[in-house]
């Protein structure tokens, strides 16, 4: 298995190709890859239409797999808010790679019905295949899309990003093989010779304790450890320091343990969700989750420097873990407020990356919502770093 990754910033987009695809064809050696994950920046707009035939004239053989981005990710650099094209390329000796289309309406008859979804992706699960999903965020929805891909492939790991750049419907593309799609999700099933693996960076820090949500309906939580849930917050507010009190106006969150057989809880085992809504009358809470009595939460706040610690520790631990098997090459699914929006300089997470795992090929864009695994249930994420880390199947 091999990997490439690289950038190119110039314009017009036929030049851009033209200079990644040299890197990338130089990294691989002369070898033809199987796949090309590319993404083209909101700039080159007009170009949409001829990307599949351009990069089709430097890589014939492989199949294509890509959006539009608000920004780009490539050869281990972060390129936003200017024209640039990301390509990462792999070769896939013994991998099957199975891409699909899917239009929102096909949803309504798959999400209840797992086996259905084996036909209509082209893969089956017995072949424990693992996804590259890129959904277009105005026309699909990918919150139901991904809990019936669980259902009807539980083992699989899922990984990817929704398109951005649009701030309208239609302004997307969605790239698979040669076509251009403005709608619904495409992606591809990597099964055979090939293992993912996944780090999620959801870049908060708890404050206060764990408690038990003793009374809640739907994504409304009325009490927490037997009290009125907005009396919790309240008091929990007034014991910060004035800077966290600062930061929970615009960046408190609810995290929801994910594994609760555990004595200690640390990063990763939090499913970060925002709070959307308070009712002082009843002293409720009102979250973007839905919940359930006896579940485990714990506020947590967000800025640049814990989301930079939180990278940190799950980048330092994966490597830890993978020490004696690195990956052959990595997609990197970022949120559009993280990069330069949040750290105040580019390349902040991809120069993480590089610290930790050395010149593993990464690629990947900016997106409108990031979607990874959560202690193995797959959501879609906001403000997030989602890894997926690709290399053969250990033997």
């Amino acid at each position: 298995m091999l990997w490439a990754s690289a950038v190119a910033d110039d314009a017009p987009i036929d030049v851009a190709v033209q200079r990644a695809a040299a890197v990338v064809a130089a990294q691989l050696g002369g070898t033809p890859p199987d796949l090309v994950v590319a993404f083209v920046s909101e700039q080159h707009r007009p170009a949409f239409g001829r990307v599949p035939e351009i990069i089709a004239a430097q890589f014939p053989p492989a199949l294509l797999l890509g959006c539009s981005a608000g920004g780009v990710i490539g050869g281990g650099r972060e390129v936003e808010q200017r024209p640039a094209v990301s390509l990462t390329a792999a070769v896939l000796p013994s991998v099957e790679i199975t891409p699909f289309h899917l239009e929102a309406d096909a949803l309504a008859t798959l999400v209840d019905e797992p086996a259905a979804w084996q036909p209509v992706l082209g893969v089956a699960a017995a072949k424990a295949p693992h996804f590259v999903i890129l959904p277009e965020p105005f026309s699909f929805d990918a919150e139901t899309f991904l809990r019936g891909l669980d259902g009807a492939f539980p083992a699989s790991q899922k990984i990817g990003g929704l398109a951005s750049g649009a701030r309208q419907p239609g302004g997307n593309a969605l790239f698979l093989g040669d076509t251009v799609h403005r709608s619904g999700c495409v992606g591809v099933a990597l099964s055979g010779n090939v293992e993912v693996e996944t780090v999620v960076a959801q870049g908060c820090r708890p404050i206060g304790v764990p408690m038990f949500v003793t009374g809640c309906q739907g994504n409304v939580i009325r009490e927490l450890d037997g009290r009125p849930a907005l009396q919790v917050l309240q008091e929990l507010y007034e014991q910060l320091p004035a800077s966290d009190q600062e930061l929970a106006r615009h960046s408190l969150f609810l995290g929801i343990v994910m594994s609760e057989h555990q004595q200690a809880y640390r990063q990763g085992d939090f499913l970060i969700r925002n709070l959307v809504g308070m009712d002082p009358e009843r002293g409720a809470l009102a979250v973007g989750a839905l919940l359930r009595d006896n579940a485990i939460v714990q506020f947590h706040l967000r800025d640049a420097k814990t989301s930079a610690e939180d990278i940190e520790a799950l980048l330092s631990r994966y490597a830890g873990v993978s020490a004696a098997a690195r990956p052959h090459g990595a997609l990197l699914f970022s949120c559009l407020g993280r990069g330069k929006f949040l750290y105040g300089r580019p390349d902040h997470d991809t120069d993480t990356f590089r610290r930790h795992l050395g010149e593993v090929p990464l690629g990947g864009f900016f997106c409108n919502g990031e979607i990874g695994p959560v202690h193995g249930t797959t959501f879609l994420h906001g403000y997030t770093s989602a890894f997926g880390l690709f290399r053969g199947r250990r033997t």
